[in-house]
């Protein structure tokens, strides 16, 4: 019997210093250092960025998503670290994704800007549910762009 599922979801803000190139830097080494490591331990999810602030969805057995999460607390590119949910769930949101990343690209940012003006991109003002439900959709969008 397999391990249960838990789902993860926080927004922090950004606490990279400098130019968009030292931003775009600091986020391809999240991006690798996750996509290197998540597959290891069972973590899948998304990460989205926007306005300053970045949201992202964890999901894998609950030790592994509480031992990621720490780490995520304590690394200084992030700052004001708040969870909003941590929750049970029956099947992954993103299997396919050791950590898919959206909100780079000019296509993703015109889909965000709807959700973005509605709330400011305030995390802690949309929710956990509604993150992941933002996540979701811009990763299947990605994925249908990509077949």
């Amino acid at each position: 019997m397999s391990e249960p599922l838990y789902q993860l979801v926080y927004y922090s803000r950004n606490a990279v210093a400098g130019d968009e190139a030292t931003f775009a830097e600091a986020v391809d080494a999240i991006l690798e250092a996750s996509r290197r490591n998540n597959p290891a331990v069972g973590i899948t999810g998304a990460l989205l960025f926007n306005a300053g602030c970045f949201a992202q969805v964890l999901e894998g057995p609950l030790s592994a998503v509480e031992a990621t999460f720490e780490r995520i607390q304590q690394d200084e590119r992030h700052g004001d670290v708040s969870l909003l949910a941590l929750e049970p769930i029956a099947a992954r949101t993103f299997g396919t994704w050791a950590m898919g990343f959206v909100g780079r690209s000019a296509e993703n940012a015109d889909r965000f800007a709807a959700v973005g003006a509605g709330s400011g991109f305030d995390p802690e003002r949309l929710g956990g549910q509604r993150i992941h439900e933002i996540l979701r959709d811009l990763t299947l969008q990605e994925e249908a762009l990509a077949a």
